[in-house]
């Protein structure tokens, strides 16, 4: 058996993005637009008036102050708001694999690794652009790394159970040196005409290098162990898959084709069950709260986080406890936890414990504890 390592990590942002104010004048102008098309269906009481939002709103509600996307003048186009995605032709690189590169090169440098050194690519990501071939095999193409690569679906638990799954393969030898990239184009699903959800996600795309700890080359986090669960729920769905927002005859698809989510029986449900999730994870392993350095939550909701952070260490979290990165980059599906790790480790030191918790659509939650290991 081998102990696997998390040796470099990588963030791929996006170079444009869109502040609440920019957001919330789209939208209204959209829903003005709308009301007034639709004002005698509304009086007959046929067709919901659609309210305004605002930026103090979306604060207040999610704790996001700003998102990065792909593309921002389709999501701002009162006439569209969606983001203008071209079609890739087949020979050229899909439009996560060009992300993918970008993350997947800066923790291959910061590993002290090249693409020929790695022999497992994952894929984990909440939506694909297409069933296949794997976006994972192009990714590995693209780096010229060996061995072999698939992709894999668990929402926004992708990344905690790719983790998981390259360091299973990591301990029985099968592997020796594993990529878990993470490329989220979470705009593309994203209905921005919904009033209560139209400010929640954001695009960005992270990667993670896991190897055996003995070829670690530089500062390291030892995977300590990997806990993960789901539970079948429809509170969170989407039916359509990636980017498709109309039909063949130009008509728009069904609401459901995007981002649903019932956002009170959600937060009902998940947070006891990640809570527990993370302190049976910790029981297990004989470790107390008060022994963990850090918690790197999944960055869906600061209201959710804050919940969490108080039911795990049974207090306040100190600040940098529990860094949050969402104001800044709102929800990014499974990248969101990733971020933060990458963002908010450099300063732990030998014999440091922190926590990776994803949670998200299925339901499902994934943890992985996480010791500074010494270079």
């Amino acid at each position: 058996m081998f102990q696997p390592a998390i040796t470099g990590s990588g963030v791929f942002t996006p170079e444009l993005t869109i502040t609440n104010d920019e957001l919330v004048v789209a939208f209204n102008a959209y829903a003005d637009r709308f009301n007034a098309e639709h004002a005698a269906e509304i009086t007959a009481g046929d067709v919901t008036e659609i309210g305004p939002s605002s930026a103090d709103f979306i604060v207040s509600a999610s704790g996001i102050e700003q998102r990065y996307v792909m593309d921002k003048d389709g999501i701002l186009d009162p006439d569209r708001m969606y983001p203008r995605l071209r079609q890739r032709s087949d020979d050229e690189p899909g439009i996560m694999a060009e992300m993918a590169l970008d993350a997947c090169t800066k923790a291959l440098a910061e590993a002290g690794r090249a693409g020929p050194d790695v022999d497992l690519v994952i894929c984990a990501a909440s939506n694909h652009e297409r069933a296949y071939p794997a976006i994972a095999i192009e990714i590995q193409q693209s780096l010229g790394a060996g061995g072999f690569a698939f992709d894999m679906n668990v929402a926004c638990s992708s990344a905690t159970f790719g983790i998981q799954a390259a360091a299973d393969m990591i301990r029985a030898g099968s592997v020796r040196c594993a990529l878990v990239v993470n490329p989220e184009i979470c705009s593309g699903h994203l209905e921005w005409r919904d009033r209560d959800c139209h400010f929640i996600f954001g695009d960005v795309c992270t990667a993670l290098v896991i190897e055996r700890a003995e070829d670690a080359s530089g500062a390291h986090f030892i995977v300590r162990s990997t806990r993960c669960a789901t539970q079948f729920s429809n509170n969170i769905r989407n039916n359509n898959g990636f980017l498709r927002r109309t039909r063949p005859d130009g008509t728009a698809d069904r609401r459901d084709m995007q981002f649903m989510q019932n956002g009170r029986k959600v937060f009902k449900e998940v947070l006891p069950m990640v809570s527990a999730h993370i302190v049976a994870h910790l029981q297990d392993e004989n470790i107390t709260a008060d022994d963990l350095r850090r918690l790197w939550l999944h960055q869906a909701n600061k209201t959710m986080n804050d919940f969490i952070g108080r039911k795990v260490l049974g207090r306040e979290p100190e600040p940098g406890e529990q860094p949050n990165i969402l104001q800044d980059y709102a929800n990014t599906s499974s990248a969101g936890s990733i971020i933060a790790f990458a963002k908010h480790s450099r300063d732990l030191t030998p014999g440091d414990l922190g926590l990776i918790c994803s949670f998200g659509a299925g339901y499902s939650v994934g943890s992985v504890l996480l010791e500074r290991g010494v270079p």
